[in-house]
C-alpha cells in the first residue's frame, strides 16, 4: 500500500462516520502525522510504499478511528492557538471556542506589564500555557483535581516552555481558596453540560473524553459558575475581572448570576458561530 491509496483508504472509512469533509481532514492529519510531512511535501511521496512499520501502525489508527475513538486521542496531539499540545484521555480536547476565549483575553489584557492570574481547571495546560506564551509579564497559575490531567498539564507548559505554576486542590471545596495566591485576574473553561445531555451527544465525545470535565448534574447547573463568583468576590483584587467559556444556552442565567454574587459588570460575547460561550465579570 501506498501513501496515496492509505490516505484514500482511511478517508474513505471515515464518511459513514463523520461525512466527507471531517473525513478527509483527519486523514490528511492521520498521514501528516505518520510521515512527518505536510500534504504538498507528501505529493512526492504519494506513490512510495509505506514500510511495514508504518503500516502497522496506520492500521492500528485506522481501528482505532473505526471504533470512534477521537483523532486527538489517537495521535496523541491536538493544535492549539497555532501549538501542538499533547493530550490523552486523561482530559478534555481543546475546543476552537476556548482558542476563542483565549485570544479575547489575550488582547484585553496585552497592556498588563504583570499582575497573577489563574487557570481553573486547567485540564491539558491550553489555557494557561497559552496565556503565559502570549502575556509573558503575567505570573500564571492553574489549577485541578485531577493527577492525570496535571501530568498532562505540566508536560505541555515544560515542552512548549511556559512558565506556569500548577495547584492540586478540588476548586469546589471552599477550604482549599486561601492556599491559592492574591489575583487580578481569573479563568476558566468547567464543566458546564447537565449530564440529562449526555445521550444526545456525539460517541467519540462521550466514550472518550473524561466525565468530570465535561458534566454537571442537573440540578445544579452553574456550580461551577457559582464557586467562581463567590471566589472571585472574595479573592480578586479590587477591579479583577473573570473570563468564562459557557453554554450556548446559559448566558442570561450565568449573567444574573454573577451579577448576584458582587460582580459590577458582566459582559456576554458571541463565539465564531453566532453562539453566547464566553463572559467577562469584573468585580
Amino acid at each position: 500500500m501506498d501513501w496515496s491509496q492509505a490516505q484514500k483508504e482511511l478517508s474513505d472509512s471515515l464518511v459513514p462516520l463523520h461525512g466527507q469533509r471531517e473525513a478527509t481532514l483527519i486523514a490528511d492529519w492521520v498521514m501528516e502525522a505518520l510521515s512527518g510531512r505536510r500534504r504538498l511535501e507528501r505529493l512526492l511521496m504519494k506513490t512510495e510504499p509505506l514500510s511495514p512499520e508504518t503500516l502497522a501502525t496506520y492500521r492500528g489508527y485506522r481501528d482505532e478511528l473505526l471504533a470512534h475513538r477521537p483523532v486527538q486521542y489517537v495521535l496523541r496531539e491536538c493544535w492549539f492557538a497555532g501549538m501542538k499540545f499533547f493530550v490523552d484521555e486523561g482530559v478534555l480536547i481543546p475546543r476552537p471556542e476556548t482558542e476563542e476565549l483565549v485570544e479575547w483575553i489575550a488582547r484585553e489584557l496585552s497592556d498588563a506589564v504583570s499582575g497573577s492570574l489563574l487557570d481553573v481547571g486547567t485540564g491539558s495546560g491550553c489555557v494557561a500555557v497559552t496565556l503565559a506564551k502570549k502575556l509573558p509579564g503575567m505570573n500564571v497559575h492553574a489549577v485541578d483535581l485531577s493527577d492525570a490531567a496535571l501530568a498532562v498539564a505540566r508536560r505541555n507548559a515544560h515542552d512548549l516552555d511556559a512558565p506556569v505554576v500548577f495547584h492540586q486542590l478540588d476548586f469546589l471545596d471552599r477550604t482549599g481558596w486561601d492556599l491559592l495566591p492574591p489575583l487580578r485576574w481569573l479563568v476558566s473553561n468547567p464543566p458546564y453540560v447537565p449530564l440529562r445531555e449526555k445521550e444526545t451527544m456525539d460517541p467519540h465525545v462521550v466514550k472518550s473524553e473524561p466525565d468530570i470535565a465535561l458534566f454537571v448534574p442537573d440540578e445544579d447547573a452553574l456550580v461551577f459558575y457559582r464557586a467562581l463568583g463567590e471566589f472571585a468576590g472574595r479573592r480578586l483584587e479590587r477591579g479583577g475581572s473573570l473570563y468564562v467559556e459557557i453554554h450556548e444556552e446559559r448566558g442570561p442565567a450565568v449573567r444574573e448570576l454573577l451579577l448576584q454574587l458582587g460582580a459590577i459588570e458582566v459582559i456576554i460575547r458571541k463565539d465564531f458561530q453566532g453562539k453566547d460561550r464566553m463572559i467577562k465579570a469584573v468585580w
